[in-house]
């Protein structure tokens, strides 16, 4: 029964997923909401896998500053073991509340501020034993020192000078040192300074009268009285009686110089009423931390000015009335609640049936199935190969599991019983570490928080990801180097998240390929028949070459006949002639006369005519052998 009881104060075991560990936090307020549930107001605590890893470095920074300051166990006297479990009890104190369900507490643990006079083993010795020394805020992710903690080492001590012998001088600079400003061995009795106390509350109480804005702080006379009778009055009084060596006519005139009564106000006085009730607001957010309230609500006043304000704030009326209403609503509010124990299976649980491991992570229709039973089989943590209960741990394609005393570590401690294969080599570098294969492998899966397969053997082995093969088309290796200028494989790496647009690529790739591999591919057209060919001849015949006409004269050269320039073109790609070759468009003369008679023109004439023929004849031959004896 007791144990199930929970009050305002406790250190208690959240629950906000079945399988990460658990939240710790400690309970501020139980309240009952409209629905009739109870909701509980906490204090966040968080873990050093809740931090970044820069944060991380910083505590262990400052846990080796306190060690080297203190007598204790230092952490090079701890084993491996013992190094990795002490980080599971380290948790970091925040200013952060939220509200959660009461029903998801699921038990109670111990937080303490760690003590520097004791060993960290006391915390391993203890089930559910967390400690903290810092304090984490998670807006903008900084990591100080708390505020409470015990100043104990030689730099919180004082020096102590040695005794002085008889007619030795101080040698110490008199101005650094504390100042007097009292005799008790003075000249006037009690009686006497009790009297010239009293005359300078009258003044005071007089120079509030004259005072325009104490008279509206103060209206009544009583009021003026009683803020002349703190103890800023006193001070002032006793101070003025010392510095005049204790004359009292002296000390009296200095009280009422020639401009009138002398004013003392504390920071009672000075505070407007605005600024009380900022006070106020803000010491019930942040409590006794006068340095956030200065910061937050009241930039404008020095630390000591609020320090000074609270202790007198606490002699207020209004300061018992306040703590008289927080004790009536304290009275209403709940101040424990029952939390049955909780007793639904975990959805991590992996189900046996007729002694076979059934779905591991809550994979449906599948079931792990090693080739060696005992291989891959063992716990992560403790390398167990027997339990009443296994769990799914880590990832689902993993299929990893832990025993049960391993699965109740993880979810208190949010860490494995025994280091890792990758932590050990952070702890205890190995031989084999040596190798930069090995030692890069290791680094990475340790950078990915992948978990370590341990099967009990010497040679445990990292269980990697599931492989893939990506697979290259053809296509995708010739645009590399064909669209080397549109594809800018350097840029694109520097940038992987930015898409490639593909189909400019592909156009740019058809392209080259026409211009690499000729013209572009053409549909095969049908043959046209002789008779077609020849009646496109008759209808169309060639026309007469133009004749340059120049007078003869002596320097007129011969004439000479000049062939025109062969057309060379290549072939189509379906490896036949082109039109021009069909037609002999390609064997034509070309006659070039600087001056020529009209019979020696008829003669060219015949003959290109029956060169036209014979190139005719021969064309249509080629296309079918049957027609080679038909004559045009």
């Amino acid at each position: 029964m007791a144990a199930n009881m929970y009050r305002v104060g406790d250190y208690v075991y959240f629950e906000n997923s079945s399988s990460n560990p658990y939240l710790i936090r400690r309970i501020e307020e139980l309240n009952k909401t409209a629905t009739g549930n109870v909701e509980a107001k906490v204090v966040c605590f968080y873990r050093r896998r809740d931090i970044s890893n820069t944060l991380i470095m910083l505590a262990d920074k400052h846990a080796k500053e306190i060690e080297e300051e203190s007598e204790t166990t230092v952490e090079a006297d701890l084993t491996d073991k013992q190094k990795h479990q002490l980080k599971h009890r380290e948790l970091f104190l925040s200013r952060q509340y939220e509200s959660l369900p009461a029903t998801h507490i699921r038990g109670k643990c111990s937080v303490a501020l760690l003590n520097e006079t004791e060993s960290v083993l006391s915390y391993l010795d203890k089930e559910d034993t967390f400690f903290y020394s810092l304090v984490y805020d998670p807006s903008v992710k900084t990591l100080l020192a708390d505020k409470g903690e015990i100043r104990v080492g030689p730099r919180y001590q004082a020096d102590i000078p040695e005794m002085l012998l008889e007619g030795e001088s101080d040698e110490r600079e008199q101005s650094k040192l504390e100042v007097k400003v009292w005799d008790p061995d003075s000249p006037l009795t009690d009686r006497q300074i009790d009297q010239f106390l009293v005359v300078a509350r009258a003044v005071g109480t007089f120079a509030r009268a004259l005072d325009c804005s104490s008279s509206v702080r103060q209206p009544s006379l009583h009021m003026s009285a009683a803020a002349a009778s703190r103890d800023i009055t006193l001070f002032h009084a006793m101070d003025t009686l010392y510095r005049h060596s204790y004359d009292l006519s002296s000390a009296i005139s200095v009280l009422v110089p020639l401009g009138g009564p002398v004013l003392c106000r504390d920071e009672m006085e000075e505070w407007s009423a605005s600024e009380a009730s900022l006070f106020e607001e803000a010491l019930e957010k942040y409590g006794k931390d006068f340095n956030d309230i200065r910061q937050d609500f009241l930039p404008w006043k020095s630390l000591t000015s609020i320090i000074e304000y609270y202790y007198m704030w606490k002699t207020t009326d209004r300061y018992v009335q306040q703590k008289r209403l927080k004790a009536a609503e304290a009275e209403s509010k709940l101040k424990q609640v029952y939390i049955p124990t909780y007793s639904k299976p975990n959805p991590n649980q992996i189900s046996t049936s007729n002694g076979k491991p059934g779905a591991v992570n809550g994979a449906v229709g599948t079931t792990f199935q090693p080739q060696n039973p005992l291989l891959g089989r063992a716990c992560e943590s403790c390398y167990a190969t027997q339990s009443h209960q296994w769990y799914s741990w880590g990832p689902p394609n993993m299929q990893c599991r832990l025993c049960a005393t391993c699965w109740l570590y993880w979810k208190k401690y949010g860490g494995l019983k025994m280091p890792t294969q990758s932590e050990e080599e952070k702890l205890s570098p190995s031989p084999a570490a040596e190798d930069p294969r090995v030692r890069s492998h290791m680094s990475r899966q340790a950078m990915q928080g992948m978990p370590v397969r341990n099967t009990g053997s010497p040679k445990s082995a990292v269980k990697t990801r599931q492989a893939f093969f990506l697979h290259t088309t053809y296509f995708t290796k010739f645009a590399r180097q064909v669209c080397k200028n549109t594809l800018r494989l350097r840029q694109a790496a520097r940038r992987p998240f930015v898409p490639i647009n593909y189909a400019a690529i592909r156009a740019e790739y058809a392209d080259r390929h026409a211009e690499l591999s000729g013209s572009p591919l053409k549909s095969k057209s049908t043959r046209k028949p002789l008779a077609c060919i020849i009646g496109y001849l008759e209808i169309h015949p060639s026309k007469k070459p133009n004749v340059i006409r120049s007078t003869p004269s002596l320097q007129t050269p011969t004439t000479k006949r000049m062939l025109t320039t062969p057309n060379h073109t290549s072939l189509s790609i379906l490896g036949k002639r082109n039109y021009s070759h069909h037609n002999g468009l390609d064997g034509v003369l070309l006659l070039k006369q600087d001056s020529v008679c009209p019979k020696t023109r008829a003669t060219g004439l015949e003959e290109r005519t029956h060169m036209l023929r014979v190139r005719l004849s021969s064309s249509v031959s080629s296309y079918n052998p049957r027609l080679a004896t038909l004559s045009c």
